[in-house]
């Protein structure tokens, strides 16, 4: 039960991160593009805000395994692809969603590990990996 919820909420924290990405929050989303990606900031925030809506609708309909095992580690593969971005907005002093002091930024970062964990364990990818099936 406890995993079914994590995976409602982290599932629905994604859809409206997602759509947060398309339109109030998409100036700070700007904010966490890292200065070396070699694209505009603005498609890279569609692009990740479309993937979140989409990893979120995954995890709020997708039950049975071995598909919401593979599905929480894309999730978790997601998180620490964005990383980076959480990074540059510590690095690069930049205010957004808030955070205005490098001591919240880093703070920040080691939730990065808990959304990982919980993208994991919500699925049980930790006990029912999609490749041992």
């Amino acid at each position: 039960m406890v995993r079914a919820v994590a995976q409602v909420v982290l599932g629905g924290a994604l859809v409206v991160a997602g759509v947060s990405h398309l339109t109030f929050a998409r100036d700070d989303f700007r904010a966490q593009v890292p200065s070396w990606v070699p694209l505009d900031a603005d498609p890279v925030v569609i692009v990740s805000g479309l993937v979140e809506i989409v990893l979120g609708g995954a995890l709020l309909t997708t039950w049975k395994q071995p598909r919401r095992a593979l599905l929480g580690l894309v999730a978790g593969g997601f998180f620490v692809a964005v990383f980076p971005g959480n990074v540059a907005q510590l690095t690069g002093h930049r205010d957004a969603f808030g955070l205005d002091t490098d001591a919240k930024r880093a703070i920040r970062l080691l939730f990065q590990p808990v959304l990982i964990a919980v993208a994991l364990g919500a699925t049980d990818a930790w006990r029912c990996p999609p490749w041992r099936r």
